[in-house]
């Protein structure tokens, strides 16, 4: 088992308040604000943003592992993800996010690079847990 944490810290409203991200133990760290959220401002990066970007690390390994255990070794697999954030009658929710991959793999058919594409899609840790929902605790501390 392995165990991954990051961390993040906001100050202020939601709609003034800015805040700061943290990857790993000291891996990145990045400002967000509600502009760079929900408008699409430039000026930091977003919740989704992150899950986008684990996304696609995450297809990209599965990806590449099962393309090598189907015996054909890739040289590179790319992967763009989009994750789109909507207004509900909920509130916020991600409502989907798209992969775009490309992949350079000597030797391989379309069709079984396409088939293999979309079983590292369902299979891969981070669509498991988007798709089936992962157990979420929390322990919180008035200060």
């Amino acid at each position: 088992m392995s165990t991954h944490k990051s961390s993040a810290i906001w100050k202020g409203n939601l709609a003034k308040g800015k805040g700061t991200m943290n990857v790993g133990e000291g891996a990145w760290q990045g400002n967000f604000s509600a502009k760079s959220r929900f408008e699409g401002s430039k000026d930091g990066t977003s919740p989704e943003e992150l899950i986008a970007a684990a996304h696609a690390g995450c297809f990209s390994m599965a990806f590449s592992h099962a393309l090598s255990e189907s015996g054909h070794e890739p040289e590179s697999v790319e992967t763009k993800a989009e994750a789109t954030i909507e207004k509900g009658a909920d509130g916020f929710s991600i409502t989907k996010i798209h992969l775009t991959t490309e992949g350079k793999v000597p030797g391989i058919e379309k069709d079984e690079f396409l088939k293999i594409a979309e079983e590292a899609k369902e299979n891969c840790p981070v669509s498991k847990a988007l798709k089936q929902g992962v157990a979420i605790s929390l322990d919180a501390s008035l200060l």
